[in-house]
């Protein structure tokens, strides 16, 4: 018997009907959001609006000055004298001229490099476990914290303070909203963790900075001369040339803007801090989810495991990404209204929401639309790419999403690739937003 949720939502007292919601999106996002999609595409509940049909979240995501960022600014940093991080502003100059110089400087021809490193990691970790390991912090966690040191260049520190300070910013500020219903004394206590994580990041990447920047002066102007002789020589002995270590932090800091671009100093350790952020939790959440997802399906973990031998990669990835439809890292997005506005205009579901109201995208919704995909219900690596949600939508879509589309199925691969690969038991998130804990054995 299909389960009638508006029938209970709309029994529940006023104080009670958010709180199902939120049960609901945890514990049964699908069935919850077909029903709203079939009969309320637009929920207005009491603590936020909720969007359910493709073309509603599509349009929002487009209208980034409408439906803003705005619940970004106090968790990244935004005060009257500091911009903050560029996710928190909406289709500004800062944020255009922040992401223009941030996408060119993680090149995408960088990326058969980048699965190589997460490859010969993530398999050096699993080698070393034996057949037993704790997924979780061991390995989804610690394989994108290399990556942060190696590629990104976040380097010079133990990797346990990066898996810290990406964790506790992550968590207030994506799941340490009015929406969110923590208690009082429980954001109170993520607030203050957060504050204290962003003081020893902005402190390390002070001095991180300084490091980088003695290291390309001397290339630059120095070793950089010697090491064009000595290549010379390597060449008539037909040895392959050095070469100085390549980061992101390094190119940020070696690329030289007019003033008039408004490029300082200041704002590569801002972004060089964001890089981060958005690359640790995000990422080991993924991964453990879909690692999980497969293994409670032997059906599709058989033709994962045939996907994942084959050294085209293609297959793989397209299952990961299919996977992720089923568990993404979260079911909506969300942004706050700066004034009123009628969406969905000229339908019988056209509903006017107004200013300074919290809205949840749901695109894990829009994701299962009959008008984004067929057969929405079935899984089918065969999807179009387009309308995946997984990375975001429009201005504010994830700024390393072509290193996550490397990494995330690669980090998936390498397990799927351990004979006889079973879980021990139930992945465990603790009581909080994040995989935790998820024991893992092979032969």
């Amino acid at each position: 018997m299909t389960k009638n949720y508006l029938e209970q939502y709309d029994a529940a007292a006023e104080e009670d009907k958010y709180p199902l919601v939120q049960k609901w999106m945890k514990t049964e996002p699908l069935p919850f959001f077909k029903q709203l999609r079939e009969e309320r595409p637009i929920l207005v509940s009491p603590q936020c609006t909720l969007i359910a049909l493709f073309t509603d979240v599509r349009d929002s995501l487009q209208m980034p000055t409408i439906f803003t960022t705005a619940l970004y600014k106090p968790k990244m940093g935004v005060t009257d004298t500091d911009p903050g991080y560029l996710m928190a502003h909406d289709d500004d100059a800062l944020h255009y001229r922040e992401k223009s110089i941030m996408k060119s400087m993680l090149n995408r021809d960088d990326i058969p490099r980048i699965r190589k490193l997460i490859r010969d990691s993530a398999k050096e970790i699993l080698d070393d476990a034996k057949g037993n390991i704790e997924i979780v912090n061991d390995y989804c966690r610690m394989v994108p914290a290399i990556m942060v040191q190696e590629y990104f260049g976040l380097d010079g520190i133990n990797r346990k303070k990066l898996l810290k300070w990406s964790y506790w910013n992550q968590y207030n500020t994506f799941h340490n909203q009015p929406f969110d219903l923590n208690s009082e004394t429980r954001y109170n206590e993520i607030v203050d963790i957060h504050a204290q994580c962003s003081e020893e990041l902005a402190q390390y990447v002070t001095i991180l900075m300084g490091r980088k920047l003695v290291t390309v002066y001397l290339k630059d102007r120095f070793l950089g001369k010697a090491l064009s002789f000595i290549n010379i020589f390597r060449k008539i002995a037909r040895k392959p040339d050095l070469e100085f270590k390549d980061d992101i932090l390094k190119r940020m800091i070696r690329s030289s803007f007019a003033p008039q671009v408004d490029f300082p100093i200041a704002r590569v350790g801002t972004n060089a801090g964001g890089l981060l952020i958005g690359s640790v939790e995000t990422t080991s959440q993924a991964v453990s989810q879909v690692i999980d997802y497969f293994l409670e399906r032997p059906e599709i973990l058989q033709e994962a495991k045939a996907a994942a031998i084959d050294t085209n990669t293609t297959k793989i990835d397209c299952m990961v990404w299919e996977a992720l439809r089923f568990v993404p890292i979260s079911p909506y997005l969300f942004r706050q209204m700066s004034v009123d506005y009628t969406i969905a205009k000229g339908t019988d579901h056209e509903t006017t929401i107004l200013a300074g109201t919290n809205v949840l995208q749901l695109t894990q919704s829009a994701m299962f639309d009959e008008y984004s995909y067929e057969n929405p219900e079935e899984f089918d690596s065969n999807r179009n790419w387009y309308h995946n949600f997984n990375f975001g939508f429009a201005s504010h879509d994830c700024l390393g999403k072509y290193v996550g589309m490397a990494m995330i199925p690669e980090m998936v691969r390498q397990v799927l690739m351990r004979n006889d690969i079973k879980a021990t038991g139930k992945m465990d998130y603790k009581d909080g937003p994040f995989p935790e804990e998820y024991n893992l054995t092979w032969k």
